[in-house]
């Protein structure tokens, strides 16, 4: 090899090196995010977190590398959520632990409160959902973005359900959430609280004759595998908080948390039309693995009536925050 040619090698070889340095500085430079989710990976928190992965690392290139976590793999959900204000955790997608911290959320317990998900969305702009926000105060933690999870419905291997008297003597799995727990009891079930990574197993053994959850979440985790009847109560409806540790966030460069923030809530409309077509999809998708019936509406909103009066739910999330939300959702 000439002189020159030799030049031209080794000035090849030096570029590759500098560029190879610069990604590899680069990579280790960037910020890593790490969400946790009790959900397991193919379902719809999982979508999420994706394509906030995806959406945020576009928007901070080579700043930020979003981690995600699924099934619980960071430790238990509350355990993870006590850890964002401790700074041993960073951030997280939860559902309902999250009134165990601020319960203003239990306001997402009162049956049959919203109509759809543009009621919804009304709410997470109005001033209830500032109030929300506000409840977390003193947590160590802030909520970053309000983002679908749906409708819940029932399913077990008893019976369908299709009105409160069909419930009597079930147990029925809900969330650890004390409201959870009064409306089903209330309802007429057995309400059992678990934690969802024990939900599969408590129904395929008999320890529980069923659950509560949105029907894609009934899909994605199987359970129509061990379950019979899926009964549409559409009963409560329930988002998932995209929550962050202040300690995380008080680190981050100030430019980097506002984008942070501003991507979570940018794609917040994106997860409720998501929601607003799996429903139909699931519904399809379910057909012939598990029996699905409507409900008798009135006779369940009569029966649930009178939790809106319960010390449980008035003076857990206050008549403020309950006066705020129905004034939202109605106009």
């Amino acid at each position: 090899m000439t002189t020159r040619l030799m030049g031209h090698a080794v000035k090849a070889l030096s570029l590759i090196a500098a560029s190879l340095f610069t990604a590899g500085t680069a990579l280790a430079s960037a910020t890593v995010i790490q969400i946790n989710s009790s959900l397991p990976e193919g379902s719809f928190a999982h979508t999420f977190l994706t394509e906030y992965e995806k959406r945020l690392e576009d928007a901070l290139p080579g700043q930020v590398d979003v981690q995600i976590f699924m099934g619980n793999t960071l430790g238990s959900e509350e355990d993870v959520l006590q850890g964002l204000g401790l700074g041993t955790h960073q951030a997280s997608l939860s559902a309902s632990a999250i009134a165990q911290i601020n319960s203003r959320a239990a306001v997402f317990d009162l049956p049959y409160l919203f109509e759809n998900r543009t009621d919804v969305q009304k709410f997470a702009a109005g001033s209830a959902g500032d109030m929300l926000a506000a409840g977390f105060e003193g947590s160590g933690m802030e909520l970053v973005a309000m983002w679908d999870n749906g409708f819940r419905v029932i399913t077990n291997n008893i019976r369908p359900i299709v009105t409160p008297a069909d419930l009597d003597g079930l147990k029925i799995r809900t969330p650890t959430s004390r409201q959870r727990v009064e409306m089903f009891n209330t309802l007429g079930a057995n309400a059992t609280p678990l934690s969802f990574k024990e939900v599969y197993s408590a129904l395929d053994q008999g320890v529980v004759d069923g659950q509560e959850n949105p029907a894609h979440v009934a899909e994605s985790a199987k359970l129509f595998e061990v379950q019979k009847y899926m009964s549409l109560s559409n009963h409560v409806y329930l988002p998932t908080f995209l929550v962050f540790g202040q300690p995380f966030m008080a680190g981050l460069d100030p430019e980097v948390a506002d984008t942070v923030r501003a991507v979570a809530k940018d794609m917040a409309s994106w997860t409720f039309d998501w929601g607003d077509e799996t429903d139909a999809n699931v519904l399809k998708q379910l057909d012939g693995k598990i029996e699905i019936n409507e409900i008798d509406f009135p006779a369940f909103q009569e029966a649930a009536a009178p939790l809106y009066e319960n010390p449980l739910f008035v003076e857990v999330i206050g008549a403020d925050m309950i006066q705020a939300t129905l004034e939202t959702v109605s106009n």
